[in-house]
């Protein structure tokens, strides 16, 4: 092009011009990528604990289209999650010092204030992409956001009895909100697919503080009041007894079969057996995992 306005190609100007868009392009492309990795690592150790298990549940409950209405599910997930997290860790970061210093906040990558800034944004989106699905996953939403503000800026997870409470009915809008968004029908849960929310929102209710325990240190930093750290011995077998009781009462409702009532049960005790007589940090955190993955086949 150069050569035919009679511009020789090694012109200082054309070579400036041709390596301008790489000196701006470059950096965006960095700070995107470093945005982008802020904005996972907010919500990095909640993939397996609520994404994935919120999916499957939407998956298995939802009267699926395809599998672009799993995507948006997980979308949907992702950024309620988003929202709650950023809530969480602005109010909490003196807990992450200790428990998880990779977050963004304890690892410099973003400031507090900009964090309780995100937090009330992320709101925006929320509602937004909420209404586009039905007036139902608005008020999803809407319920999602006030008990966010609930359990963080109010801090009734200090307590943990409101702490359990809070817990179960932010289950409950999770599976709700992720399955209407992954169904035919995004205004209305079929009566099967309410019960399923009912039962988890209950179930997790009532075992939730199986997450406490390993982060009893950080806990402890933060001034909360959590059932591990109130009844240490007796947290832990209620445990065990609770996810007993759930496992055969939920094999009796769902009318499940002998190799999945095996399976049940056998993953229950498992569960239960471990945060028994496994009491360490890392023990308490892979139990914490298969409590997760024992919930969602409960389900």
């Amino acid at each position: 092009m150069a050569e035919m306005m009679g511009v020789p190609d090694n012109n200082p100007l054309v070579v400036s011009l041709n390596v301008l868009p790489l000196t701006i392009i470059i950096p965006f492309i960095n700070t995107l990528l470093s945005v982008l990795k802020t904005l996972f690592l907010f919500t990095k150790s909640d993939f397996k604990t609520t994404i994935l298990p919120v999916t499957i549940f939407a998956a298995t409950t939802a009267p699926v289209i395809d599998f672009s209405s799993i995507l948006q599910s997980i979308f949907w997930t992702w950024l309620h999650l988003f929202q709650f997290t950023l809530a969480n860790q602005s109010l909490g970061y003196e807990e992450d010092m200790v428990n998880k210093p990779d977050r963004p906040i304890p690892s410099g990558r973003i400031s507090v204030e900009h964090t309780q800034l995100l937090r009330w944004l992320s709101i925006i989106p929320c509602f937004v992409l909420s209404a586009y699905y039905s007036p139902t996953t608005l008020r999803v939403s809407i319920a999602f956001a006030i008990l966010t503000f609930l359990y963080n800026e109010m801090a009734l997870s200090a307590n943990w009895f409101t702490r359990n409470v809070l817990n179960g009915f932010g289950v409950a809008a999770f599976e709700a909100g992720a399955t209407l968004v992954a169904g035919r029908n995004t205004g209305n849960l079929d009566p099967s697919a309410r019960l399923a929310v009912i039962i988890g929102a209950s179930l997790f209710a009532t075992t939730i503080h199986t997450q406490d325990f390993k982060d009893v240190f950080g806990d402890k930093k933060a001034g909360r009041r959590t059932l591990p750290m109130i009844f240490p011995i007796a947290s832990r077998i209620s445990v065990f007894v609770l996810i007993m009781a759930w496992s055969f009462g939920l094999r009796s409702l769902w009318k499940t079969g002998p190799i999945l009532s095996a399976i049940l049960i056998a993953l229950g005790s498992l569960v239960g057996s471990r945060f028994l007589f496994l009491h360490s940090v890392k023990a308490d955190q892979h139990s914490y995992y298969l409590y997760n993955a024992e919930e969602v086949i409960s389900e």
